[in-house]
């Protein structure tokens, strides 16, 4: 996972408990906190749609792993909601 983000801004989402649960436990058992996985969901998500923010693509793997493939004309991988 990456680095603890410089700056920070609260995002609320509401799950149902079951799904909830099952994500804290999974989780625990992966060693990581809920928060670091949904940044890096979010992050991947964001690169996923040529999205950018704040980190530079250079120090982004995923982000640059993505503009590179864009660059070279590769087609990407379509999302599950597209399949």
């Amino acid at each position: 996972m990456h680095l603890m983000e410089r700056k920070t801004a609260r995002l609320t989402v509401l799950v149902d408990p079951e799904k909830k649960k099952a994500f804290e436990t999974l989780c625990a058992q992966q060693d990581v906190t809920p928060s670091q996985v949904v940044r890096q969901l979010i992050r991947n998500y964001l690169a996923e749609h040529d999205v950018s923010y704040g980190a530079a693509p250079a120090n982004n793997p995923v982000v640059q792993s993505r503009a590179a493939s864009s660059a070279a004309g590769k087609p990407r991988a379509r999302s599950r909601e597209q399949k």
